[in-house]
């Protein structure tokens, strides 16, 4: 296959985008048969047909979907270069790329990030997915640091390093009504009183929700649960609005406080670590250095007065 002609795609992205060849040939300022003619050329490259007809106008075939697809994500990032270039020209910008892996509590991955948000002219970019998508970004140079709940895997090849940043204990949550209905049930403290409450979880992505099982386990508690979700701060939303109570890290607790309506309901042995994963050249970032210097962070300290009974 030969090499990508990236001003033939671009020509086939316009005609997709204004669905037919005479409106990208105007678009373009062109002729109508040298847009065509490059998008046959293009299609004759990849081996597969991009644009099939359809009516009067025009439809992508399944290989051409794929092929806008991208083509999609290639050129709104050209259009963004002129003015980060100027930008850059300018003045001095702080840019700082982090992934946050699906399994990791983002209400604590504010707090984590915290030291370095008052950095003059910062531009910080949040990438969210899987640990091992951010990986692979992290080892392309994409990403400056990833934030997840595991280390780094083992792999020689990667040339990464993972350090512990935080391990904070977990504590729960909930809406008033339901912490009220806890403090009055009979013979239930916590964390036993989680059997009559509708309990919020963490999906199974992320190392909380095993070790909250364990905890479960432990204590013989069957929790009614009625919701799981993978960003922690979608599931606050929903506890505020009453579906249920729900575990929280004790470093992120503190932005619960830009949720009206939710109080402590029981402290638990649990911990939640968070690990920063990075690469040799991302240990040179001086914001990465800035946060990997914050190891070993100290959780809040939690006003017990609001729990309602001491874990058994």
């Amino acid at each position: 296959m030969s090499a990508l002609n990236y001003r033939h795609l671009h020509y086939f992205w316009v005609v997709a985008k204004e669905g037919g060849f005479a409106r990208a040939a105007d678009r373009l300022g062109m002729a109508v048969q040298t847009i065509s003619a490059q998008v046959r050329e293009l299609e004759r490259s990849l081996g597969h047909q991009l644009l099939k007809p359809e009516g009067r106008g025009l439809v992508l075939t399944e290989a051409g979907q794929a092929a806008f697809a991208r083509a999609e994500e290639i050129f709104q990032i050209g259009q963004m270069v002129p003015h980060e270039v100027h930008e850059a020209a300018t003045q001095r910008v702080q840019r700082l790329s982090v992934g946050l892996s699906d399994g990791l509590s983002k209400l604590a991955a504010h707090a984590l990030l915290a030291p370095v948000l008052d950095t003059p002219n910062l531009r910080l970019v949040c990438h969210e997915g899987e640990v091992d998508q951010l990986i692979g970004e992290l080892a392309l140079h994409h990403l400056d640091l990833v934030l997840t709940d595991q280390p780094a895997p083992v792999n020689p090849t990667l040339r990464i390093t993972s350090q512990l940043l935080a391990s904070t204990s977990v504590d729960w949550y909930g809406p008033a009504e339901l912490v009220e209905r806890a403090r009055r049930a009979p013979n239930k403290g916590f964390p036993h009183v989680l059997e009559t409450l509708p309990v919020l979880l963490p999906t199974r992505h992320a190392s909380l929700r095993a070790s909250l099982e364990r905890w479960f386990e432990q204590h013989h508690i069957r929790p009614q649960i009625v919701g799981e979700f993978e960003d922690s701060a979608l599931m606050s939303v929903f506890a505020a609005r009453g579906l249920g109570v729900f575990p929280v890290s004790r470093l992120g607790a503190d932005d619960l406080s830009m949720m009206a309506g939710l109080h402590l309901l029981g402290q638990t042995e649990v911990v939640e670590d968070v690990h920063g994963i990075y690469s040799r050249r991302g240990q040179n970032h001086p914001l990465v250095s800035k946060l990997l210097q914050r190891r070993g962070m100290q959780e809040p300290v939690m006003d017990n007065e609001s729990e309602i009974a001491s874990a058994e």
